[in-house]
């Protein structure tokens, strides 16, 4: 019994070995498709529409405020600072008094110019009275034609005298002006750099102080010539505007083209222009550097946030999703405006291209949006 049931074993073993022998091909196809086979890889994306619509065209550059106005007071007279009427760096408005000078040499000065003109005017009477006498008495033969010849030049000399008394009160006169010194125009005024009791005088070379117009200014900044052709154009259909932005504060004033200087920089190939700002909330203070964009005029174009735009040895391209796959689609792109490309070549507007996740893909990648947290 022992020997047979050894033998019935080696009967199964051997039967079995030969099955695993004829079944191996069939295992070895099952595990290979197993490992060449693996599970289609989704990627989570997110994605954004290629947009048709107005892009202005504009050219960005680097700005300063400068007055349009701006004057030096400065005395026309030798002689003391009275008054002082405001404060440092106040608003003024036109026509406000600043400055009180001594005026007490020129009031006297005056007084003595009045009463000279005065016996002039009197002198001038009594040679008139003179020349009508002589006219009455040459009538009659009373007199010679002498004595009229020479009342009626000491006439005319008085005559004479009296514009020249006239004209030298009149200078005294204007010169007393001066020592009045009000605002020529509305601004802002610096700090006085004299105060009551200081001595001025015509030659000092340090002004009285100094005022700066804050509403208009200008904002002056520099633009290659090759806009210069299209900036023309738009100036003359009063489409050119330009926006002045101060860094890191966000505040901007908006204006236009107020000028384009009349030569280029041969050195440096680009042109001054000038935009001149309402600045009403005296948002922009003369010399303050500001990010200028001038805008030339708008056109219609495709565009899609700059990130969604890569670059490759080829040139740039896309990832465009269709039907839940990514497509790599090359595109030409002409300029960037606030975060997005203007695409000229590739998109017609309308397709999803992703903006996000772009490393993972590759042409024919599957992807799935990504889900948004709450408040996202």
């Amino acid at each position: 019994m022992t020997k047979r049931r050894w033998i019935i074993i080696a009967i199964l073993l051997a039967a079995g070995g030969f099955a695993a022998y004829e079944l191996r091909p069939y295992w070895s196809s099952q595990q290979a498709a197993t490992k060449m086979a693996p599970p289609a890889r989704v990627v989570a994306v997110d994605a954004a529409k290629a947009v048709r619509k107005s892009v202005p065209v504009d050219v960005d550059a680097i700005g300063m405020v400068v007055p349009i106005s701006s004057v030096a007071l400065k005395s026309r007279l030798e002689t003391t600072i009275v008054s002082v009427h405001f404060e440092d760096g106040a608003r003024v408005n036109e026509g406000d008094l600043l400055f009180t000078l001594d005026a007490r040499q020129i009031d006297a000065q005056i007084e003595q110019a009045e009463g000279n003109l005065a016996r002039d005017r009197a002198q001038l009477a009594g040679a008139e009275r003179d020349l009508r006498r002589f006219n009455d008495l040459i009538g009659k033969g009373a007199t010679t034609q002498v004595n009229l010849d020479n009342a009626k030049t000491q006439a005319d000399i008085l005559a004479g005298t009296i514009k020249a008394a006239q004209s030298a009160l009149d200078n005294l006169r204007v010169q007393k002006s001066y020592t009045l010194i009000r605002a020529p125009f509305a601004g802002r005024i610096s700090a006085a750099n004299v105060k009551v009791g200081n001595f001025v005088r015509p030659a000092d070379t340090a002004p009285l102080a100094t005022i700066n117009q804050m509403a208009p200014v200008y904002v002056a900044f520099a633009v290659p010539q090759r806009v210069l052709g299209d900036l023309r154009d738009a100036m003359k259909a009063n489409t050119a505007s330009v926006t002045a932005t101060i860094p890191g504060s966000g505040r901007s004033e908006q204006g236009t083209v107020a000028m384009v200087e009349n030569t280029v920089d041969a050195t440096t190939g680009m042109v001054t222009v000038r935009g001149i700002m309402d600045n009403g909330n005296e948002t922009l203070w003369p010399g303050t550097l500001v990010n200028t964009r001038l805008t030339v005029r708008s056109e219609d174009a495709v565009t899609v946030p700059t990130v969604a735009v890569q670059r490759s040895q080829s040139g740039n391209f896309v990832f465009v999703v269709r039907d839940g796959v990514a497509h790599v689609q090359h595109v030409s792109v002409s300029r960037t405006h606030m975060g997005e490309s203007v695409i000229t070549e590739g998109l017609s507007g309308g397709e999803n291209v992703v903006t996000d996740g772009q490393l993972l893909l590759s042409e024919g990648t599957k992807v799935e949006p990504r889900s948004r947290k709450a408040g996202a």
